[in-house]
């Protein structure tokens, strides 16, 4: 639940040009900041609660329960690295309130969405704001902020991170739940808005603007080409339950194979023309970040589809309200909180060791929860909670040092670019996750003998995701063993 933080670590260079704050001003200027970091990190968490009701309202297929998800968070990952270079370019303060107001916008739009395809179109398109507005969130503090009060920016906004992660399972249960004004799920999207005006009207006031130096055009068809690639991928494997594996299920595959394979071509071209590319191919041939990207890959790649199935098994499976569905998982925040604090003060002596710790915990829960589900019994909220906060105490150890323990082994000329595209890779990371766990559980919940899926079927089906998800985590442990061993600090950076 920290992945939010992760995806800032590439900062870029310092600015060229900008305004330091000072005084409340400067607690105004980071309060709005945060507000775009939180709001972001809530959206990501509160849906996944929400997902069961918001199919029912909306009659939506397994498939669409998937790209209700999957389309935020690739088209976020989608925009990080662009949206980071708009704001370096054309100043991050505009940057950041242009991203602030779509969000805003299409938050609106979401809570008015009268059907699944038009909520996923506009999920995808408040995904695409979410990705121009969070990179300027941590280069904002690194412009604006004199050295002795970037630390305590940077303290408050872990400990916003944090608060985000608790209060998204906890206010989506309560606002599916109370049922405001009888708009049922559609709360969650529309709490967004008074929140989003708040922080545009004291933003424009009082955030200083800031941009780089840099003058390079910027790479939006490497940025194309590989979103494109990568929806050609997800797409079959999402819709198999609708489509099954056809002819045209294979060409889509392949197509979105050779759309990635083009961009590197393209990527490599524009490399050699002196252009910034959205994925230096000089990073590819840096074993710890190719290595980074891997572990990224998997340990992402199993949060999003984990929170998405356990929820449908507590919701649909065992009966339990949304409400009650944010309490069992509301262990699973706190232990990461718990441990993100620790991870981050070890990561410069003992980062790789971190990381091995993080995910063959998070490895050791999902086999424990797997053996309480597995039976068809209706677990107690005591059953659970233990479980979930031992996999929570993983994911703090390993999520928060990921990024800076790779950088550790590239070069600091490229460590802004690398930490870019790293951020990306974990939304890329979660988006397959839920494309291929997804389909795997929702594939053999349909399964049901009887027709009629209950309980044991939902439990059965979680069990395969643990299973699976489990088996990966230890793969992500021993992949882990190729990076450096410890992080790279700022000054690396």
């Amino acid at each position: 639940m920290t992945d939010s933080k992760i995806r800032q670590e590439g900062a870029r260079a310092p600015a060229a040009s900008s305004a330091l704050v000072s005084g409340p001003g400067a607690g105004a200027a980071l309060l709005v900041v945060l507000l775009g970091s939180f709001l972001d990190l809530l959206d990501a968490t509160i849906v996944t609660v929400a997902a069961p009701a918001m199919a029912r309202d909306l009659g939506a297929d397994d498939a669409q329960i998937q790209w209700m998800i999957a389309a935020y968070v690739l088209a976020l990952g989608a925009g990080l690295v662009t949206g980071g270079r708009l704001g370096d370019r054309y100043g991050r303060k505009r940057l950041f309130m242009i991203g602030l107001g779509g969000f805003t916008l299409t938050s609106a739009l979401c809570a008015l969405a009268a059907g699944p395809g038009t909520l996923i179109g506009m999920r995808a398109a408040q995904g695409l704001a979410a990705g121009v507005m969070v990179p300027q969130v941590f280069g904002i503090i690194r412009a604006s902020f004199a050295p002795g009060e970037r630390a305590k920016a940077f303290g408050a906004y872990g400990a916003v991170q944090g608060l985000a992660s608790v209060a998204g399972p906890l206010l989506g249960g309560l606002l599916v739940e109370a049922d405001l004004f009888g708009l049922g799920w559609r709360t969650i999207f529309w709490i967004n808005v008074p929140v989003s005006v708040l922080a545009l009207v004291t933003g424009a006031k009082v955030l200083p603007e800031s941009r780089s130096a840099s003058t390079a055009r910027l790479d939006l068809l490497g940025a194309l080409l590989a979103a494109s690639g990568i929806l050609l991928l997800l797409l079959p494997i999402i819709q198999t339950g609708a489509w099954g594996w056809t002819a045209a299920s294979h060409a889509l595959l392949a197509a979105g194979i050779v759309v990635l394979v083009l961009f590197l071509v393209h990527e490599r071209r524009l490399t050699g023309r002196g252009g910034e590319p959205v994925l230096d191919p000089a990073l590819l041939r840096v074993r710890a970040f190719v290595t980074g990207l891997s572990a990224s890959v998997l340990f992402f790649g199993g949060l999003g589809p984990f929170f998405l199935t356990l929820s449908v098994y507590l919701q649909v499976g065992t009966g339990r309200t949304a409400w009650e569905t944010g309490l069992v998982i509301l262990p699973y925040a706190f232990g990461s909180i718990i441990t993100s604090g620790l991870g981050v003060v070890l990561a410069a002596e003992a980062g790789r060791a971190l990381l091995i710790a993080g995910s063959l915990t998070v490895a050791a829960s999902q086999v424990v929860l797997w053996a309480v589900v597995r039976g068809g019994d209706d677990p107690g909220y005591w059953q659970l909670a233990p479980t979930l906060l031992i996999g929570g105490l993983g994911l703090g150890l390993a999520a928060p040092v990921l990024v800076n323990v790779v950088l550790a082994g590239v070069p600091a000329r490229n460590a802004g670019a690398a930490g870019g595209v790293l951020s990306t890779v974990n939304q890329i990371g979660g988006a397959l996750g839920i494309a291929v766990l997804g389909t795997v559980f929702f594939t053999a919940v349909s399964g049901s003998a009887t027709g009629t899926p209950g309980r044991a079927d939902h439990g059965h089906a979680l069990g395969i995701v643990l299973a699976v998800s489990a088996v990966l985590y230890v793969v992500t442990a021993l992949v882990m063993l190729a990076l450096p061993r410890t992080a790279a600090g700022d000054a690396d950076r």
